[in-house]
């Protein structure tokens, strides 16, 4: 396996921890619907949390969360309709993004709820 698809699994193993701490439940990792992955579908307080996980190994090119193109929102969000339709849940949506870069010997996380919009 590549090293950026080795940093980029580590990455969301991370996110899924930091967000197990934080009480929210995982429903589904790396659900695929067409062209679409959905990296983490967690829930919490009633909320459904669509995660994208951004892993850098720096920030020397720009921050994790700058790498989330709009054509991938346009894909997560058909994916997250069809789970919801699929799953047949009447739930508040939001759309995450979990950044995480290393730092030294660690890796830093940082978590941007309501980090973009689908309309």
């Amino acid at each position: 396996m590549a090293e950026h698809n080795e940093l980029g699994k580590l990455g969301e193993a991370l996110a899924v921890e930091y967000l197990q701490k934080k009480e929210y439940t995982i429903l589904e990792t790396n659900w695929i619907f067409q062209k679409a992955e959905i990296d983490i579908i967690a829930q919490k307080d009633g909320i459904l949390a669509i995660v994208e996980v951004k892993t850098r190994s720096s920030t020397d090119f720009g921050l994790p969360q700058d790498f989330v193109k709009p054509k991938k929102i346009q894909l997560l969000v058909k994916a997250v309709n069809e789970y919801i339709l699929q799953n047949d849940l009447d739930v508040t949506t939001r759309f995450d993004i979990i950044a995480i870069h290393k730092k030294a010997k660690t890796f830093e996380i940082e978590h941007l709820e309501d980090a973009f919009f689908h309309f």
